[in-house]
């Protein structure tokens, strides 16, 4: 007799076909544009992480390797020459003798995003010496990635994690870096600096009282413009200076002429971070010599729609507010715990969890069909299996979740478990029993459902356990026997259902 589809199995085959959208399998090739150093030229022409090289100077880039060697060849004698970089959004030139400062990688053929387990760098768990509320958590996450973003370190992820007993920690990790760097560059306090010429106007920490984040009233994005290209956005907010500070900036501008316009000084307010250049800001005349603690910071966003110049506008605002309170924060930063791992040895343990996990998989399969003698049962369980496998994969690849080695040992562990519960299910239809099939495909599923939700509340508290490092395994695994209990489980009953009535 053959075998109908029943709901249950429409459903499963529904969630299959959208997790292969999710994931969205892809054949471009490239070379993957994965950050852009803020302050570089290439930069400033337009390119931006998730572009796509397709060629450079009229040479076809497929790999990151291509890249690499024809940006070598370029510039292999040190003298100033034209590149022409084309990438699948625009086209983009330079005239240069250094090696532009982006980051490629292989072109991504999936959706799927992957750890730096999986990557290679570094990670560090860094810790405040003082007690951190979840804003000054937040202030500090945002304060390290704009340094980080200063020296070029732009493919970082940095959020924030706790541990069972309420500690905050930020955990940062860098693709690509090594520890001794990370540890470098998370050790500094990081001086902030204002400057006209040559002179100190104000520095963080004392001379800067407070920034004006919030309030409407003293930080805003005041106005959009159309202007050649697109449109331009205007954001103005306060900071108030001590005192000393203060006088320190009368005196200082008070020795500066007026540029040709009247409405400025000559010389600008340059901003620093650990003795780097990070942005540079026109003095109104009319603090010329003045006394104030208040002072107004302006600037402008730009993009081709006035949506895009009024987000822009915005996340530069952010940014100078970040920077202005960057040496005020009041303590030192302590790594906790600095790891390192290798793309390769990343790479090799991902093959061997999943030759592990298949190999698994189908010795179960054959184990099945000898004990019960059913090909159709054996294969279902193997059929049942690799669809959970790839519906995690098709919701993490949705959301964007990172797969790490502890999401990628949630999954096996899902794996297995999904086996014994298909197992249980077998073993439920096979027992020679007073009662219909129905009653005992029921039966299996309420001992699935009590196992689920004991394994559901056993998980959460991983969710937390090491300052949030085993997230990923009691995410995926969640997830997982989530799935198999809405999804996979009651679609293999009715198949198991459907078997046993031939």
């Amino acid at each position: 007799m053959a075998l109908k589809l029943g709901f249950r199995v429409w459903i499963l085959i529904i969630a299959l076909l959208l997790s292969v959208l999710a994931i969205s399998p892809s054949l471009k090739s490239g070379a993957f544009v994965s950050s852009v150093s803020e302050n570089s030229d290439i930069y400033r022409e337009g390119l931006r992480t998730g572009e796509i090289i397709k060629s450079v100077n009229s040479f076809e880039i497929s790999t990151k390797e291509n890249y690499a060697s024809k940006i070598s060849g370029i510039l292999s004698d040190g003298v100033e020459k034209r590149i022409d970089i084309v990438t699948d959004v625009n086209t983009y030139s330079l005239f240069t003798n250094e090696t532009p400062e982006i980051t490629v990688e292989d072109t991504p053929k999936t959706k799927i995003k992957t750890g730096l387990d999986l990557r290679g760098g570094s990670r560090a768990l860094v810790k405040a010496d003082v007690e951190l509320s979840e804003r000054e958590l937040q202030d500090l996450i945002e304060v390290s990635r704009n340094r980080f973003n200063v020296y070029g370190l732009s493919d970082v992820q940095i959020k924030g994690v706790s541990d069972f007993e309420g500690n905050r920690f930020m955990l940062v990790e860098v693709a690509g870096a090594s520890p001794e760097d990370l540890q470098k560059l998370i050790g500094q306090q990081g001086k902030f600096e204002a400057k006209v010429g040559n002179e100190t106007v104000f520095t963080g920490g004392n001379d800067i009282n407070d920034v004006c984040r919030n309030d409407a009233s003293c930080a805003s994005v005041q106005g959009c413009v159309e202007v050649s290209g697109g449109y331009s956005c205007n954001f103005a907010f306060t900071i108030f200076l001590s005192s000393d500070a203060a006088r320190k900036h009368a005196d200082i501008t008070s020795k500066i002429p007026l540029d040709s316009s009247g409405q400025y000084l000559e010389e600008k307010l340059y901003l620093y971070i650990d003795d780097k250049e990070v942005d540079s800001l026109l003095i109104s005349s009319n603090l010329k010599g003045q006394l104030t603690s208040e002072v107004s910071i302006q600037g402008s966003g730009q993009g081709s729609t006035r949506e895009l110049a009024l987000e822009d506008a915005k996340s530069k605002m952010n940014e100078l507010q970040t920077i202005l309170i960057t040496g005020s924060l009041p303590y030192k930063l302590e790594i906790v715990k600095l790891d390192s791992i290798s793309p390769v040895l990343g790479g090799d343990f991902i093959y061997l969890l999943f030759l592990a996990g298949i190999s698994s998989i189908v010795l179960v399969s054959l184990i099945v069909f000898v004990r019960y003698r059913r090909i159709k049962s054996s294969l279902a369980l193997l059929l049942t299996s690799f669809s959970e496998l790839l519906i995690i994969l098709g919701f993490a690849a949705l959301i964007g979740w990172n797969l790490d080695l502890p999401s990628i040992a949630g999954i096996l562990a899902t794996i297995g478990t999904g086996v014994d519960q298909q197992i249980v299910i077998l073993d439920e239809a096979s027992k020679k029993t007073g009662i219909g099939l129905k009653q005992k495909m029921k039966r299996a599923l309420f001992i699935i459902m009590a196992a689920y939700l004991t394994s559901v509340f056993a998980l959460i508290p991983l969710w937390w356990a090491g300052a949030g490092l085993f997230k990923g395994f009691a995410f995926t695994t969640i997830l997982g026997i989530t799935a198999g209990v809405l999804i996979t489980r009651p679609a293999f009953a009715q198949i198991v259902g459907r078997i046993e009535g031939d």
